[in-house]
């Protein structure tokens, strides 16, 4: 089956599910979908930056710390695929409900770690918390293709959300109540996800068609784990090389956000405070790209052509980082490669789904959400290396060198998928 003929398929597909539903209970169920994200995120970043304070009133090192993160960073990259796949068998609203049932269960032993092993053990939920890629698989099951590109694209407005809210009430509940009080919150918040998920996302989501074609999947493996299937995903057209693009594009910014803590105290000379502002005004970024840019362009762009713009202008904020030598520097490159970065995760993640079956849709999503687990798994030895040897402007000048070797890998290559504009 070409390209063609199984995008239009997948769409006539997805007006059907889009007619089960109703246009009303649709957008009611995206709706959904984004206050999901946007609560998981506000909690993942309340913890994040309170577990450094956390683990150093245990007294745990700068060694134990990374091996705490490191830990957290291997089990999101194992689980993502996990969860795609349990997805594609249960559905999106079961695999919901399992994230935010995770998250409850993390925040509870968070608030129960009183000593350094059973702060690890915190962190072993985290094999099940994909709360954006549970909100994806619910997108892209009662959407379009035409529409995918658009509505995902919103859920980045949902993370400049998590970003503000996370890290500005978290720092107040740890600084005013103490330590223990945002865990208490995130248990408390998380249970309500798992509520919110279980009243108002349909049990499925999927068309019939879909459905049936899931419960009859030509997979060759039924469990929840198979390098056969990703390899078996990764055969079809033009998957392989959309993928390569999506892991190396961003991969060099990812090397330098595991390292911006230290790179702003260091290099940019920032207070704990003046770090806080600098988070919020990425997140105030990330809101207004996610909300307003990459939806309109994705309406009147063919994804390939918005997928060459995105790794050109990746290319370009690396040039700017290899120059950069103050934080206002910073602040000027941070909104192209805000838009970069955003622009490259929604068109090749709509571009993944469609190049797959509907049936496959939750492993593809799953696959993509372990890219930055695997950043953050091996991103803080090759980032401490950079840094330590060749200085902040290595992250600049790596960045420049793929990006440009990917954009003329994509205006050379003919990627098999049809160049579709969403209508």
């Amino acid at each position: 089956m070409n390209a063609k003929t199984s995008s239009a398929g997948e769409e006539e597909a997805s007006g059907m599910s889009n007619e089960a539903l109703g246009e009303a209970k649709r957008q009611q169920v995206i709706r959904v979908a984004y206050v999901i994200a946007a609560l998981d995120l506000t909690f993942l970043f309340m913890q994040m930056g309170l577990v450094p304070y956390l683990a150093k009133s245990l007294g745990l090192d700068s060694v134990g710390f990374g091996y705490l993160q490191t830990i957290f960073g291997v089990l999101q990259l194992v689980g993502g695929y996990i969860f795609g796949r349990f997805a594609d068998q249960f559905g999106a609203r079961a695999a919901l409900i399992l994230s935010c049932a995770s998250a409850s269960f993390f925040f509870l032993l968070m608030s129960l770690s009183t000593n350094i092993p059973l702060l690890f053990l915190s962190r072993l939920p985290g094999v099940f918390m994909h709360g954006i890629p549970g909100a994806q698989k619910v997108i892209t099951d009662v959407t379009t293709p035409s529409q995918r590109a658009g509505a995902l694209g919103k859920l980045g407005f949902c993370f400049g959300v998590g970003i503000i809210t996370g890290s500005t009430v978290g720092g107040v509940l740890s600084t005013k109540f103490g330590v223990y009080v945002p865990t208490y919150v995130g248990l408390v918040g998380s249970l309500i996800n798992t509520l919110i998920a279980v009243v108002w996302i349909p049990s499925q989501t999927k068309p019939k068609s879909d459905h049936h074609r899931t419960e009859h999947s030509t997979s060759p493996s039924g469990s929840l784990f198979s390098i056969r299937e990703i390899l078996r995903l990764m055969k079809f057209p033009g998957v392989m090389e959309v993928f390569i693009v999506k892991v190396f594009a961003g991969f060099p910014i990812g090397l330098f956000m595991i390292m911006f803590s230290i790179i702003s105290m260091d290099f940019f000379g920032l207070e704990a405070v003046e770090s806080g502002y600098l988070m919020s005004y990425i997140g105030v970024l990330q809101m207004v790209v996610q909300g307003l840019v990459v939806g309109n362009l994705a309406s009147r762009c063919s994804e390939m052509t918005l997928l060459r713009v995105s790794v050109f202008v990746f290319a370009c904020v690396g040039l700017g980082m290899a120059l950069m030598r103050t934080v206002w520097h910073y602040c000027i490159i941070a909104a192209p490669l805000v838009f970069a970065f955003s622009m490259l995760a929604t068109i090749t993640d709509s571009i993944l789904t469609k190049a797959v079956p509907s049936s496959d849709t939750g492993a593809m999503l799953g696959i993509c959400a372990s890219v930055q687990p695997l950043t953050r798994t091996v991103g803080p030895t090759i980032g401490g290396v950079l840094y330590k040897q060749f200085g902040v402007s290595s992250f600049g000048y790596l960045q420049l060198m793929v990006n440009l070797g990917l954009f003329v890998y994509l205006f050379k290559s003919k990627i098999p998928l049809e160049e579709m504009k969403s209508q």
